[in-house]
């Protein structure tokens, strides 16, 4: 019989800093050929989009679906988790904190193999829910880092992110360049961080635009940037335009662009000196729902949590 888990109980079950090492187990079978992912496909509703992704992990022994709808600003999401052994139906659960806790885990991952040694400095613009995750997954990936930053466009929302997160706010954007590392997590369409405002042996984490012409990095970070990575070229083609439109500008090469499992697998080296600037860009990917949703359906069979269908 399925499990349904519903957004209490994911939130009862996991914790942003328990799914780091479930995503970098998950980067280690990604560059082991045991996982495939389908790129995010959106389609047009009358005042909105529904998005569909899907993934299937053999080492795990699930294949997974997540869908959204965001209709009039509104989002829904939920994962669904099909067993790889029977082909069963085996869980439907309820993914806006799902999405938060992998989101913010990868770029986690990312922190753990790109920041120089010993940074001390996080910056991070953008102060919504997502941004939260992002916060703690790289403060448990990276425990050398004292003091956090945050920028957002809204003063009282800046007010409220440093109240519950214990983040020193920030008069700019730029102000937060100089951080050891430097999480954009935004909505914005436009450039939110300049590479010239960036000190050496920097890590950027653009893990907000996820379109094809929205962008939160000008050219100039990737200009500098020693190395660039994402977590699917396949998937950033699509819809990063932080790497789409330097690209088509001749600033970057397709080439030059790697994928984090490669550097989590050990196959290439990421950052090379403490003066590199190093940039991972974050879009998504079902394999981490799929990742997270079955650690959570272990643990939610475990504490016999949510409801059979």
């Amino acid at each position: 019989m399925p499990l349904y888990l519903s957004e209490a109980d994911v939130g009862s079950l996991i914790t942003t800093a328990e799914a780091v090492p479930v995503l970098q187990e998950c980067f280690r079978r990604m560059a082991d050929g045991e996982v495939e992912n389908v790129p995010r496909r959106r389609l047009p509703v009358a005042g909105g989009f529904l998005a569909v992704m899907a993934a299937t992990d053999s080492g795990l022994g699930f294949a997974g679906q997540k869908s959204y709808s965001v209709v009039n600003g509104t989002a829904t999401f939920v994962v669904c988790l099909f067993s790889l052994a029977d082909g069963a139906l085996a869980a439907v659960i309820e993914a806006d904190r799902l999405g938060q806790v992998r989101t913010g885990a990868a770029s986690g991952v990312a922190a753990k193999h790109l920041a120089r040694d010993g940074a001390e400095t996080l910056g991070i613009i953008g102060c919504g829910t997502q941004a939260v995750t992002q916060l703690e997954a790289i403060r448990v990936a990276v425990p050398s880092v004292e003091r956090v930053f945050a920028w957002c466009r809204t003063p009282e929302t800046l007010t409220d992110f440093c109240m519950r997160t214990g983040a020193c706010p920030a008069a700019s954007s730029q102000d937060l360049a100089a951080c050891d590392i430097v999480v954009t997590m935004t909505s914005a369409q436009d450039p939110v961080l300049r590479g010239e405002w960036l000190h050496e042996g920097a890590l950027v984490c653009a893990a907000g635009a996820n379109r094809p012409r929205a962008r939160e990095l000008d050219n100039i970070v990737l200009q500098r940037a020693a190395f660039v990575c994402c977590d699917s070229r396949e998937n950033a083609k699509i819809e990063s335009g932080d790497l789409i439109d330097p690209i088509e500008a001749g600033v970057l090469d397709w080439l030059e662009v790697h994928e984090l499992q490669e550097v989590v697998a050990g196959n290439i080296a990421g950052r090379q000196d403490d003066t590199d600037i190093v940039v991972f860009k974050s879009n998504g990917l079902a394999a981490w729902d799929v990742a997270i949703g079955a650690e959570v359906l272990r643990r939610a069979r475990d504490l016999g949590v949510g409801r059979q269908l």
